[in-house]
């Protein structure tokens, strides 16, 4: 199995490509939770037997990621939780914060409205939001090396840092998500996730470790990360839209148009590379992998 048995899964995977690995979310529903995580966020019923299978069914028909949050280091539960909604659509992008006391409240959402503009349910927020994954109980590795990064960017960044539960993609801890951009990032030092968030302050983007927008799929995630490599462009400079796949070549992954605000456009084809088996997550079984790669980046003239 290329001799990773036994590895940390993200050890095993360092040479796997970054970009197109992004797990896919537009819409975001993090929960303060100070307590145990359980291994899953639903099955587990974390958050209780009372509300978690309506919760479940509701996130599932929105197409909202429920995500469990804390403030790094250990904090008692004082009553009082932290709810994030957050929008991470390629244009208008949003996130609001409000407070509950009572898990049953997050059943009077409509979850639906991630889907729109921003709902006035809570305080707009203005700067980003860092997710740093150190959900222990899914994978060590998130733990073991994300709960660092997420207490020295809590350190720089008072309020604005949230370790979080499984954001997808155990192999490349430390994981992190910018809210509410989706921007992700993995396999991230403090001075890469440090020079991140605060290019995202400025409304840039930093590459180091970028894995790709959350609100596209693979093959759009290469494309934007293909153009971004070539030309500076800030945070919501570039809109992706995939092309309809007229090839017939087995391996191609896709075609993506990128366009830029001031007109200009690139046309991405991705294709799909195989590597040897590997495991997903510390313990598990090595299964093949595929990585995508932009192997042919042309720009289109206007019009």
């Amino acid at each position: 199995m290329g001799g990773f048995e036994g590895m940390l899964c993200s050890a095993a995977a360092v040479d796997v490509p970054l970009p197109g690995t992004a797990t896919r979310v537009t819409g975001w529903l993090c929960v303060e939770q100070s307590g145990a995580w359980g291994r899953d966020v639903i099955a587990d019923e974390v958050l209780g037997p009372e509300i978690t299978a309506e919760l479940a069914a509701r996130t599932k028909a929105a197409h909202v990621r429920p995500t469990l949050i804390r403030k790094p280091g250990r904090s008692e539960f004082t009553g009082t939780r932290t709810v994030l909604l957050a929008s991470s659509r390629p244009e208008g992008s949003w996130c609001e914060r409000f407070e509950i006391t009572d898990l049953k409240q997050l059943l009077d959402l409509d979850l639906h409205l991630l889907n729109g503009p921003p709902p006035k349910i809570g305080a707009p927020v203005t700067d980003p939001l860092v997710l740093v994954c150190a959900h222990g109980k899914r994978d060590q590795c998130c733990a073991l090396l994300g709960r660092p990064i997420a207490a020295d960017l809590a350190a720089r960044w008072p309020g604005q840092v949230w370790e979080c539960s499984h954001t997808g993609g155990h192999r490349f801890a430390p994981a992190m998500v910018l809210l509410p951009s989706g921007l992700t990032y993995g396999r991230i030092d403090a001075a890469a996730a440090t020079d991140a968030v605060a290019a995202t302050h400025r409304g840039a983007v930093s590459m180091t470790g970028l894995r790709g927008r959350s609100c596209y799929n693979p093959v759009e995630q290469v494309a934007e990360l293909a153009v971004r490599e070539q030309i500076s462009a800030g945070v919501d400079d570039l809109t992706v839209r995939i092309q309809p796949d007229i090839a017939t070549d087995p391996t191609l992954a896709g075609t993506a148009i990128v366009t830029h605000r001031d007109g200009r456009r690139w046309q991405v084809t991705a294709h799909a590379v195989a590597l040897p088996p590997r495991q997903a997550s510390c313990g598990a079984t090595p299964k093949p992998v595929t990585a995508l790669v932009a192997d042919k980046i042309e720009p289109l003239t206007a019009g």
